[in-house]
């Protein structure tokens, strides 16, 4: 699994905290939010580590958010791949981001200020079970991932997936295929966020259980970055409240 690069809603995010400003000044919707310049430069990093792999060890399937800058990561990703060994290459719905709904372009500011009940509220449930209106939990993300996985059960079976998507799918992901509890997760969450275009994988062991099952190899992997010599970032996704 793959953060995308960092994107323009990243750093708008980051310049309306930075102001203490209520809203993200972006104009697009968050689906057309593409990569920042720096973004594009994460992620042809990590093309080549992905190109160093080597034929026996890239993925055979690629998924991705229909986000265009989770579509354009993937698409960077793949230039040092060879594409005609792959069996699928699809953008999937399902790994869209989370859907903010009402405080969809806001601040942490913005949602104190503009909705102090919900804010009150979000904190009181907790991000895991808190829905904002028009919006998802982490619970909505978390069962539409259980289908993703379905899917790759079925279909993909014995073949090297790469997914291609955001912070939270990053994070619900872990918590299905590491088999956490809410506060396990949560605890994840709050020791930092997903690094822009790190690496989280997972490997089949046999030996692992009765039947084998999928055992963890890298988590928020950035050494791909850091050997290019391009800069790490860990910017949180647009919007997003703080941390609890």
């Amino acid at each position: 699994m793959v953060r995308h690069g960092q994107s323009a809603g990243n750093v708008a995010r980051d310049a309306a905290e930075a102001a203490a400003g209520l809203r993200i000044d972006i104009a697009e919707r968050d689906v057309d939010v593409p990569l920042s310049e720096l973004g594009v430069r994460q992620s042809q990093a990590l093309s080549g580590w992905f190109a160093a792999l080597g034929p026996g060890r890239q993925p055979t399937v690629v998924l991705h958010s229909p986000y265009v800058r989770a579509a354009q990561t993937a698409d960077l990703v793949m230039a040092g791949m060879d594409r005609e060994e792959m069996i699928a290459i699809h953008a999937d719905e399902r790994l869209r981001e989370k859907e903010f709904g009402i405080l969809d372009r806001l601040t942490v500011r913005g949602i104190a200020e503009q909705f102090p009940d919900l804010h009150e509220q979000r904190h009181h449930v907790g991000k895991f079970y808190f829905r904002p209106p028009g919006g998802e939990s982490w619970c909505d993300v978390i069962l539409r991932l259980r289908s993703v996985l379905d899917t790759i059960t079925r279909e993909y079976a014995g073949e090297r997936v790469l997914i291609v998507a955001h912070q939270v799918i990053v994070n619900c992901f872990r918590y299905l295929l590491e088999r956490m509890d809410e506060a396990r997760i949560l605890a994840e969450d709050r020791a930092g966020d997903v690094p822009n275009c790190s690496v989280t994988s997972y490997e089949f062991d046999r030996s692992l259980g009765k039947r084998g099952k999928l055992a963890v190899r890298l988590i928020n992997f950035v050494a791909p970055l850091e050997a290019s010599g391009t800069p790490v970032t860990a910017s949180k996704d647009m919007p997003a409240a703080p941390k609890a």
